[in-house]
């Protein structure tokens, strides 16, 4: 009998495996919205006049706002791993975090909404290119995160809800970072 067929072995190597698989999504989207956000930086440093005069087209207060609407779904996020959240809890907290996700989407199509005309102004240089690249990407991975935070709440099995909560917390943290370089400095 080898290591493989004996149930707690197989565990743990299911374990592990998961554990990896989770750390390489995780150094993978950081390392994905690193390089946007170095590149934007860039960009910002070479054109510093247009990007100063399209950042005063941007609100501010309303990504402000989206940002405590992202921290307040990664709130409920946590709260569906405690170890002693029952399963209506661990549901109810997946399914609220998911909310709050689609939430922060409808403030940025909002947002969206007041600076697409502004966008093609040839002044404003390759800002709003960059920002619609990046703020667009994160964008996706909010709506998609989402979408899988409901569908683990139909079955929150401790290791899909570990997974999914983890990678919405790096959507958060991504958020954390984007939102003042690319909103205030």
């Amino acid at each position: 009998m080898d290591a493989r067929s004996h149930p707690i072995a197989a565990t743990v190597e299911e374990d592990t495996t998961d554990a990896l698989l989770l750390w390489v999504l995780v150094w993978s989207e950081l390392a994905a919205f690193g390089i946007l956000l170095v590149g934007f930086l860039i960009v910002g440093l070479l054109q510093p006049d247009a990007f100063a005069a399209a950042r005063s087209h941007l609100d501010p207060l309303l990504a402000g706002i989206n940002t405590l609407v992202l921290l307040t779904s990664g709130w409920q996020a946590a709260l569906a791993t405690r170890p002693s959240a029952s399963l209506k809890q661990r549901r109810r907290a997946l399914v609220n975090a998911a909310l709050f996700g689609f939430a922060f989407v409808g403030i940025k199509l909002f947002e969206y909404s007041a600076e697409a005309g502004v966008a093609g102004d040839p002044q404003f240089g390759s800002f709003f290119e960059l920002y619609f690249l990046v703020t667009g990407f994160h964008l996706l991975h909010v709506v998609f995160g989402a979408f899988v935070l409901i569908i683990v709440a139909w079955r929150p099995k401790p290791g899909n809800v570990e997974l999914i909560t983890t990678l919405w917390h790096v959507i958060d943290l991504v958020w954390i970072v984007m939102f003042p370089l690319v909103y205030l400095v």
